[in-house]
């Protein structure tokens, strides 16, 4: 095979592109100047985009991960440069997002000697990686990087780290493509026991009122379409995580909705009176389950996973399955026999009016009073006719936002689940934009977690992105204050805001933007919104004390869901 000698930096842009990689994210700095030296020459190949941020950087490369289903890439350089990433990286680990984040490192004679701007990045990353390593020659480049890629999409997704020191990025090389399919001790899919999958089906085929619980694992698993198969087969009500939401229409006759602390009340509830539960590719959160000690106490419990350590960990399982999620929704739909369960699925309906009645309508349709989020959300997603990308930061806007969205295809939210990353939306978006450029993507944000990475509206005006950004702005930590209300004896400790003139910011990095208080003005500035060839920002003045039900306290059953 004829070889090109070429420099490291040159070697690891080579082998990126051989990945597949069109988009990367990053941040230059002195320990990571050859590799941006290099990028210089191969702009009409691969398309960097300047974040303020490092961390900007990973949550771009999250949101990119997330809507296309390829790994995102994030380039930074070493000390403060890397260490910023460190809270993108532990957010794609809890969500099982495929990311390749590479670090420039100070040469490697340097290293441990506390040279400037150098940290041990392999130590940190390890607890919070599939796999970090350190390169330190460049004829490592090819295979170390081709090797990080495989091991961050195969089996369960996640992040993966490449620290790379500085003399390896100017170390001249014999570059081959080294592409890497294969590692002898590791097995990212289990294999299928027929056994286990003939039981399951047979307790499925006994049953009087199953329940499916669908996580995030269908989508990463490109599942759906079995999934739906199953499902319709079996005729299987099913609810799903917050991740998991997109994995079916939002009208899907069988989707009963949303799972956990401030799911629906029909889901939470029959998961308590379910006979059968079957979970496929999630992993039984503490915001999903409650109290483990009074969760799903009276059914034979179904578990999916392609993660072996799942399985067991917090809810004992009758019968486990682990494998791919699609391989395994195949198999149990081949031998499970065609069933209806009309009495069962109705049972539901008393649950959703109970919620249209005490919550919903409340929420989206108010006669009177300041706006509320939940209906700003629902504008939204109607406007779009409820086929936009919807990315969200954390904390109350989250919980409208996903509750009050709607869903027609797969792959159509991007959201911070395990790790609860304020600042998480708006960088997400910029990646989600990018990942999917022929989608409208519509951000929603809190005015405390747009404040942490404001600064990535200068990446969006500098690439020139239409992305639309609506901040639910109630001038309070709301999710805490929620809290502090309900729990803490209404001693609201330091979440009041006072906050600056968003629209004006957004216009100063020459963005449109409008700002809406007034029902009556609502439609016209959505309108507006998605019709402005450009990013926005709509700022709607909300509700300061509005609050997100149903909710599950911490720690309590799902029984004791406070309804309003």
């Amino acid at each position: 095979m004829e070889k090109d000698r070429i420099t490291g930096s040159e070697a690891l842009l080579r082998t990126l592109i051989a990945e597949g990689v069109e988009c990367v994210f990053g941040y230059p700095g002195g320990q990571a100047i050859p590799i941006y030296d290099c990028l210089y020459d191969y702009r009409d190949r691969l398309r960097h985009v300047l974040v303020r941020h490092e961390q900007g950087a990973t949550h771009a490369a999250q949101g990119y991960a997330r809507v296309s289903g390829k790994a995102g890439v994030a380039i930074v350089t070493s000390g403060p440069g890397a260490t910023n990433t460190i809270t993108g990286i532990a957010d794609a680990m809890i969500d099982s997002t495929p990311i390749v984040v590479i670090t420039g490192q100070v040469p490697s004679p340097l290293l441990g000697t506390d040279a400037f701007q150098e940290i041990d990045m392999i130590g940190i990353a390890l607890p919070i990686t599939k796999w970090a390593y350190q390169v330190r020659r460049a004829e490592e480049i090819a295979w170390a990087v081709s090797r990080a890629f495989y091991i961050a999409l195969s089996g369960r997704p996640g992040p993966v780290l490449i620290d790379f020191a500085k003399d390896a990025q100017v170390e001249m090389v014999d570059y081959v493509y080294q592409p890497v399919r294969f590692i002898r001790s590791y097995q990212p899919v289990p294999e299928i026991n027929p056994e286990n999958v003939a039981a399951a089906a047979a307790l499925i085929d006994g049953a009087r009122k199953p329940f499916a619980a669908v996580g995030q694992g269908v989508i990463l698993s490109g599942a759906e379409k079995e999934l739906s198969a199953f499902l319709e087969k079996a005729d299987i009500p099913a609810g799903t995580t917050m991740l998991g939401l997109s994995s079916m229409p939002s009208d899907c006759r069988l989707n009963r909705g949303m799972l956990g602390m401030h799911g629906n009340i029909g889901p939470n509830r029959k998961t308590n009176e379910c006979d059968v539960l079957i979970a496929i590719g999630m992993r039984f959160d503490d915001r999903v389950t409650g109290d483990l000690n009074t969760y799903a106490p009276q059914a034979k419990i179904i578990h999916i996973d392609i993660d072996v350590s799942e399985i067991g960990k917090n809810v004992p399982v009758d019968i486990p399955l682990p494998g791919d999620a699609g391989e395994i929704l195949k198999a149990l739909t081949e031998r499970v026999s065609p069933a209806r369960h009309d009495t069962w699925i109705a049972s539901f309906d008393g649950d959703d009016q109970e919620e249209e009645i005490k919550v919903i309508r409340k929420e989206i349709c108010p006669e009177t009073g300041p706006l509320r989020m939940g209906e700003v959300v629902r504008k939204v997603s109607e406007a779009t006719d409820h086929d936009a990308v919807l990315v969200t930061d954390v904390g109350q806007n989250q919980m409208m936002a996903v509750r009050y969205f709607k869903y027609r295809r797969t792959r159509s939210l991007v959201s911070s689940g395990g790790l609860g990353t304020m600042g998480y939306g708006l960088p997400a978006a910029v990646g989600a934009k990018l990942g999917a450029p022929e989608r409208t993507v519509c951000c929603f944000a809190g005015d405390g977690g747009l404040q942490m990475t404001l600064q990535e509206l200068g990446t969006v005006m500098q690439e020139r992105l239409n992305l639309k950004i609506i901040l639910l702005n109630n001038d309070f930590l709301g999710m805490v204050r929620q809290w502090q209300e309900l729990f803490w004896s209404e001693r609201y400790s330091f979440t009041t805001m006072e906050n600056p003139d968003f629209a004006a910011i957004a216009r100063a990095y020459q963005l449109g933007a409008r700002t809406v208080s007034r029902r009556e003005e609502l439609d016209d500035a959505i309108r507006e919104m998605l019709d402005y060839d450009g990013g926005f920002l709509l700022v709607a003045h909300v509700e300061k004390s509005g609050k997100v039900y149903p909710m599950v306290p911490a720690g309590k059953s799902l029984n004791d869901m406070i309804v309003e």
